[in-house]
């Protein structure tokens, strides 16, 4: 099996570390081997794998060294649930500094100590929230993932960035091989919520390639620094996790896609009941101006 690539992206506070967490853990159990690259400056993107607060990240690593060049691959490189190999970008001290430099500095690190030459199955990126910034937008725009999934949920403000983020897709398709490869609805309770993400999937030329329900086994599994693969094997949502697993590791859908203008993304809204007249007027003069201005810049 050649080695697959993705990023999982989507809104800060969307559930995406734990997403991804929870799916790795199940493709381990399934026996593919693995590996997490945390593009996250909290550097808790690996947290449930390692069992661990969080992971010693490349760039801290490095200023305590003198340099990234100072480091070996095993100073970064950890194993954990099921062999799954983790390593966290990190980046600057809060107000300091660009965060996305870390990013780009991880992954050429990562290339050319050879980490990626192992019989590896899957390499997923774990990227903070929106493509706002060339930094975190370097799994995209340096072809390094060829299949980008989007964590989503029924609320507006999840649905704008996942929209934005597909916008950040169409700019670098041309230039290599990156593709949307589906949706995941990591749910939030929202009336009518798998409705409203098949039909923003179907908008967006892709698929929601799984529905993953609320269920607090994940929150008791959390607070034992586990996922729910390794905390409860027997639970539904385990259940969840294999079945989103299987569906990747199936998949064949990989597109361009094609972005939502903001009136068409408030009709798919309005027409669902998660926005009003009033809503509309008052998201088009405020924050779905920001979202689109940073999708861009």
């Amino acid at each position: 099996m050649a080695l697959r690539q993705c990023a999982i992206y989507g809104k800060g506070g969307i559930g995406k570390s734990t997403t991804t967490q929870n799916l790795v853990s199940a493709l381990a159990e399934a026996g593919k081997k693995v590996m997490i690259v945390g593009c996250d400056p909290k550097a808790d993107s690996t947290r449930l794998i390692l069992h661990a607060k969080a992971q010693e990240t490349i760039m801290h690593l490095a200023a305590e060294a003198g340099s990234v060049e100072d480091l070996e691959l095993e100073d970064v490189l950890k194993a954990g649930y099921a062999g799954i190999k983790c390593v966290e970008s990190g980046g600057p001290e809060p107000g300091v500094g660009c965060a996305g430099r870390g990013v780009i500095t991880a992954i050429n690190f990562l290339e050319e100590e050879g980490a990626y030459e192992e019989d590896l199955d899957f390499v997923f990126y774990d990227v903070l929230g929106d493509v706002v910034c060339g930094g975190f937008a370097m799994p995209i725009r340096e072809n390094k993932a060829q299949e980008i999934y989007i964590v989503v949920s029924g609320e507006m403000m999840a649905m704008y960035a996942a929209n934005n983020i597909s916008k950040g897709i169409v700019k670098y398709a041309s230039s290599g091989g990156v593709r949307l490869a589906g949706l995941i609805c990591n749910s939030r309770n929202t009336a009518r919520e798998d409705e409203l993400i098949e039909e923003l999937a179907r908008r967006l030329g892709t698929q929601m390639i799984h529905f993953v329900p609320r269920d607090n086994e994940v929150q008791r599994a959390e607070i034992r620094r586990m996922t729910v693969i390794e905390y409860n094997p027997q639970a539904k949502q385990a259940d969840e996790y294999r079945a989103l697993a299987r569906k990747i590791i199936d998949n064949k859908m990989f597109v361009v896609p094609t972005p939502l203008t903001m009136d068409e993304l408030e009709e798919v809204m309005m027409d669902f009941g998660i926005l009003d007249e009033e809503d509309e007027s008052i998201v088009g003069k405020s924050a779905a101006d920001e979202l689109v201005a940073g999708a861009t810049a």
